[in-house]
Formats: structure tokens, C-alpha cells, sequence
């Protein structure tokens, strides 16, 4: 599955227009991060705990997002973006999406 962030795939032509596909998910923080992101908080640097969660997040959106796509014939997905939102204090959405196409 191509999967780019701008309107076509260079070198290919596209063929068929299936429509917007999109994957999401949300997850929650966990406290033992929350904790080990507090102590971080006091020293400074990078949060890994909450980086990797993200990191995870956004695979399993893509992962849906290609899975709704294959579904519908696609080969490719162009003109992606990404969404994050705030369900509660603890949680958050991550929202990817784009148009699912045929290309040759």
C-alpha cells in the first residue's frame, strides 16, 4: 500500500477514485507513566513513555486506515493528515486520514 501526504504518487497515474478512508484510535494514559513522566517533568527532556505511546497510536490508526482502504480496491492512499484530539484529561484521540485510489 502507498501511503504519501500529497495529492498524487509521483510516477504513477491515478486511475480510480475510491473516496476518504480514515483509521483512528484512543488511548488512555496509563499512571505509572503518568508518574515517571512527573519525575521527567522536574528534570527536563524528552517523555519516551508518552513518545512511544504516540508512536503506537499513530501505527494502529495507519494500520486501520490501509485495512478500510484495501477493502474498497485501493493500492494507494494520497493526501494524508493527521488529527489529535483531547477526549478527557487522560485520553486522546489520533485521527489519520486520506483518499483511498487506484494507481498504475
Amino acid at each position: 500500500m502507498i501511503v504519501v501526504t500529497t495529492p498524487v504518487v509521483p510516477g504513477k497515474e491515478i486511475k480510480k477514485v475510491f473516496g476518504t478512508v480514515k483509521g483512528n484510535t484512543i488511548r488512555a494514559r496509563f499512571i505509572g507513566k503518568d508518574i515517571i513522566a512527573l519525575l521527567k517533568n522536574l528534570v527536563g527532556g524528552e517523555i519516551q513513555e508518552y513518545t512511544k505511546l504516540m508512536a503506537e497510536s499513530r501505527e494502529q490508526a495507519m494500520d486501520r486506515m490501509k485495512t478500510e482502504a484495501l477493502e474498497l480496491g485501493a493500492n494507494a492512499i494520497v493526501n494524508i493528515r493527521f488529527s489529535t484530539s483531547y477526549i478527557m484529561q487522560s485520553a486522546a484521540e489520533i485521527l489519520v486520514y486520506g483518499t483511498a485510489v487506484y494507481v498504475e
